[in-house]
């Protein structure tokens, strides 16, 4: 730490004036939308559909991320007239960006910005899943805007 003196203000460099206080822990949804990588492609988008969500982690049988789908998947396969029979392993992304448990939320939003992501998996050591950060799920909570979640049929 070094005084570094302005006139008659006298400033600290290299040290953070303050920590991160908002953790992903304390902003994740805890309720995520999972599936397996076997299902359809046009059931995985009737599922983004019904559930009202922007993804859908991709888990397998020890719930560890193996995929994620998206709204912009969806619409991708869509537009370039993919078969919606086929298994979503076929289009699903398998370089999932995850965030830990204690991850700030400023680690968290550096992630996003630099893979041009809006939903991040969180996961413990071992990789599984205990939840997910949403940009649409945080500014709903920040700025007081619930978006309805249909209940499940």
């Amino acid at each position: 730490m070094v005084a570094q003196r302005q006139g008659k203000l006298t400033f600290l460099r290299d040290e953070k004036m303050c920590e991160p206080m908002l953790k992903i822990r304390d902003i994740m949804c805890k309720k995520v939308i999972t599936a397996k990588e076997d299902i359809s492609i046009q059931d995985a988008i009737q599922l983004l559909n019904d559930r009202h969500v922007g993804s859908i982690i991709i888990v397998d049988d020890e719930q560890k991320c193996t995929g994620i789908f998206t709204e912009r998947d969806a619409i991708r396969i869509i537009a370039h007239k993919f078969s919606t029979d086929q298994p979503l392993s076929k289009i699903m992304s398998r370089h999932v960006v995850t965030v830990t448990l204690e991850a700030s939320f400023d680690e968290a939003k550096r992630l996003m910005l630099s893979h041009r992501i809006r939903h991040l998996p969180v996961t413990d050591r071992t990789g599984k899943l205990i939840g997910l950060f949403s940009l649409r799920a945080f500014f709903d909570e920040i700025l007081g805007i619930k978006t309805p979640v249909p209940s499940a049929t």
